[in-house]
């Protein structure tokens, strides 16, 4: 039985599956896997606000070695002004158009068209796909790895179908992401009359202290496989904008993108020290997205890359730009890439992808899993 990636991706898409996804988007992935000899199993974690999510693993054959492929079927809000309903797949000249279409669900797609052309003997193949990539991943990946260690299930490695590519398909495979790091600044204050200032402490300067104390910061100058680390700030803001009054309280919230010279933890420290040192009493919260990875060379490197130039013709430039993903908790497990289609329309409007690119990652993937099972 042979799945066709178009028509597959199409019925992903047209399931509203905004994060955190479950039910009918996992119910035609589950269709289209069942029938391909896969044991699916699906569970459901976690209440709101960052759940209830849905998570699938899905195993064809036995014994080594285990190629693992790994995703999510959830997807960012589409936002007003599409040209067309997100959710009802346009195919139009060529290009699918639709919430999800790069990011990610034709890769998904893409990976079970090449899984129903390989000869299913020898060897374990295996789905990793959860409904919270897009969201916080509280119910999401690190459930997945909870599930599989539980069962002592360890793939050998993991290709990711995040939308790595930039100009064309194949120009760009991740070998490493960052790590993130959002956090909160709270300076506190007293609210009073701008007229009567002596009643009032106004924590907008000592908020500004802290701004420039962060700004001034060099965290680092990168390395040979990651540019520097650098924090931006995202957002100033009290709680009122009446001109003629002193805010109780105001509030800074930044992100810190980080290679791995950085931790995570270690960072959230450095700006507690600065916030407390130009603001005292300040508060800090933290959200820690993950942690810098980097993939050693090895078998994963080598089959993709043979794969991409065989089908494409091009060498695929081995890159960590970009934002984090789901390896960044999979590399627990073992060597992890990302490789997907061209990203310039993810997360945007009238989000697309094209048919021909479509069809062609379906083959490098299978290329790939055959290099690896020993069939090519």
């Amino acid at each position: 039985m042979s799945v066709d990636p178009i028509a597959l991706a199409r019925d992903l898409i047209n399931c509203a599956s905004v994060t955190p996804a479950r039910g009918e988007v996992f119910d035609v992935l589950d269709g289209a896997l069942t029938p391909l000899g896969f044991t699916v199993h699906r569970f459901t974690l976690g209440e709101p606000p960052d759940g209830p999510t849905e998570n699938m693993v899905a195993i064809r054959g036995d014994g080594g070695p285990h190629f693992g492929f790994a995703g999510h079927l959830d997807v960012v809000p589409p936002g007003d002004g599409w040209a067309t309903d997100p959710f009802e797949t346009v195919i139009d000249n060529g290009v699918m158009t639709g919430r999800g279409a790069a990011d990610m669900k034709c890769a998904i797609a893409a990976f079970v068209a090449a899984v129903s052309r390989t000869d299913a003997a020898g060897g374990t193949i295996s789905l990793l796909i959860t409904g919270d990539e897009e969201g916080y991943a509280t119910y999401g990946t690190p459930r997945i790895i909870d599930w599989l260690k539980e069962r002592s299930i360890k793939p050998d490695m993991i290709l990711i179908g995040e939308p790595t590519s930039v100009d064309r398909l194949g120009d760009t495979v991740k070998i490493g992401r960052r790590g993130s790091v959002n956090i909160w600044i709270d300076v506190p204050g007293t609210q009073g009359h701008v007229a009567y200032p002596h009643r009032a402490d106004n924590p907008i300067p000592k908020l500004a202290r802290v701004v420039a104390a962060l700004d001034a910061i060099h965290l680092d100058d990168g390395t040979d496989a990651f540019p520097p680390s650098n924090l931006e700030f995202t957002a100033i803001s009290t709680p009122t904008q009446a001109s003629n009054v002193i805010p109780a309280t105001g509030t800074a919230q930044l992100n810190i993108r980080f290679n791995n010279l950085q931790r995570g933890e270690a960072l959230v420290r450095m700006v507690e020290e600065i916030a407390e040192r130009e603001a005292p009493g300040s508060a800090v919260r933290a959200r820690i997205s993950g942690e810098a990875f980097l993939t050693p060379p090895g078998q994963l490197y080598d089959v993709i890359v043979a794969a991409i130039e065989e089908e494409t013709g091009i060498t695929p430039e081995l890159s960590t730009s970009g934002g984090t993903s789901d390896g960044r908790f999979l590399i627990e497990l073992c060597p992890v890439v990302d490789f997907g289609l061209p990203n310039a329309t993810m997360h945007k409007l009238n989000e697309s992808a094209a048919v021909t690119d479509i069809q062609q990652l379906s083959r490098i993937y299978q290329r790939a899993l055959e290099k690896v099972l020993g069939r090519a």
